[in-house]
């Protein structure tokens, strides 16, 4: 009887998670570990295909925590902003001895918790940090691309975009406030470098890219996510960049003027005798005006795109191949849920066997995780019949020329190529 506990289950991300494991038979019921007990009991009950509890966890009280997951198989943490929350989770999950999986973006602990692998080992479990998205599905298209589809790989550079989701909190305003605070990790010419989002160093790695669905020329920012630090560890490149943004434009826009005239600071002001912090504020200004910018340019139904864009050789020949994941009905809740999920369902079958703590590209075969998605996405058309995505690989040749292909067509006649040896 196979247990998962989902924590943050009742978050964007995290409900897309638990009704995605609900959905598959390989877990046999289903824990939603959150602060707010209410909606996790309300979520709980709305799910009818296998047994679904609720719990209150507050992922800063470890007690709570151990609580929560003891007699599970499998932890999947959703809780975020991980910066924050996750290494007293891990410390947790560690001393219990469970399984465990995470949607960490956050790049200045991701060093921090690949420094406990050697604990996770010594405890025999395994422990898959940054499976969602970005980092997550776009490791895995990168290693698929340089084992299967290249014979050198020069590059990979990740892009990212979406916006108008139902509903966005705090937490998330926090995160890009935070990822506009910190150093930015980019692999260039062969080596590791820091730049500054709002300095020249950041500033000129700025550029343009033409994402299916959302549209051409859209403007991207450099993201301080993991994959700029770990793929060299595992593919032997010269560069890894990681660009995105936020959609609207003027939303984000609105977003990096608040940062960058120090809105993002914590430290609280007395206002009359009322103590307000400039974060406060801002995030608070920021939800609100997020609803005025969605309606004046109609931006119309949530939607979002991944694009990882491998570099390299083929036969002696020049070749890109860039792989989008794009969706005019979903974004950041599926677009980062769903990797989780299939996830978790690869490390509960026992199709991720090696312990301690690693990203994707160390232990997931990526034609297993690209195996998954049409039995999973099939399940979510059947709920959702208004959802769609395109999953689509464009191979541009040296000459400039353009095949586009289905991504899971693709990875289905890698699939075969491989049994057949």
């Amino acid at each position: 009887m196979a247990k998962v506990i989902v924590l943050g289950g009742c978050g964007a991300v995290g409900r897309v998670v638990v009704k995605t494991l609900a959905a598959d038979e390989t877990f046999d019921s289903i824990v939603i570990g959150d602060i707010d007990l209410d909606t996790a009991r309300s979520l709980a009950a709305g799910i009818k295909t296998k047994p679904v509890s609720a719990t209150a966890v507050n992922a800063l009280e470890p007690e709570t925590v151990r609580q929560a997951i003891t007699g599970c198989d499998l932890v999947v943490n959703c809780v975020g902003p991980f910066y924050k929350t996750v290494m007293p989770i891990v410390e947790t999950v560690i001393a219990s001895g469970i399984n465990y999986l995470d949607i960490c973006d956050d790049v200045d602990v991701t060093g921090d918790l690949l420094a406990m692998s050697g604990r996770a080992e010594k405890a025999g479990i395994t422990m898959v940090i940054g499976m969602g998205n970005s980092p997550g599905a776009t490791n895995l298209l990168a290693k698929l691309a340089a084992d299967h589809l290249l014979d050198e790989t020069e590059a990979v550079d990740i892009f990212h975009a979406h916006g108008g989701e139902s509903f966005e909190g705090k937490g998330v305003i926090g995160h890009r406030f935070h990822c506009m605070s910190i150093d930015i990790p980019m692999y260039l010419d062969g080596r590791l470098q820091y730049v500054k989002f709002f300095e020249p160093d950041g500033m000129a790695l700025r550029r343009t890219f033409d994402f299916p669905i959302l549209g051409s020329g859209i403007m991207v920012y450099p993201y301080p996510h993991p994959e700029q630090v770990t793929l060299p560890q595992y593919l032997k490149v010269k560069q890894v960049t990681n660009r995105g943004t936020i959609l609207p434009a003027a939303y984000y826009q609105l977003t990096m003027d608040v940062c960058r005239l120090g809105m993002a600071d914590r430290t609280p002001l007395d206002m009359d005798g009322v103590k307000v912090s400039p974060y406060d504020f801002a995030a608070s200004f920021l939800i609100r005006e997020r609803e005025r910018i969605l309606k004046e340019t109609a931006f119309g139904n949530q939607k979002g795109c991944t694009s990882t864009v491998v570099t390299g050789k083929k036969e002696g020949r020049r070749q890109e191949l860039r792989f989008h994941m794009a969706s005019d009905s979903q974004a950041l809740g599926e677009g980062t849920g769903i990797p989780a999920a299939l996830g978790a369902i690869l490390l509960q079958q026992g199709k991720i066997t090696r312990q301690g703590i690693f990203p994707p590209e160390a232990g997931i075969n990526p034609l297993d995780f690209v195996s998954l998605i049409p039995g999973v996405l099939s399940k979510n058309r059947a709920e959702s019949p208004s959802k769609s995505e395109q999953l689509i690989i464009d191979i541009i040749d040296e000459d400039g020329q353009k095949t586009t292909m289905d991504m899971l067509a693709a990875a289905s006649l890698l699939t075969a190529a491989k049994k057949q040896g």
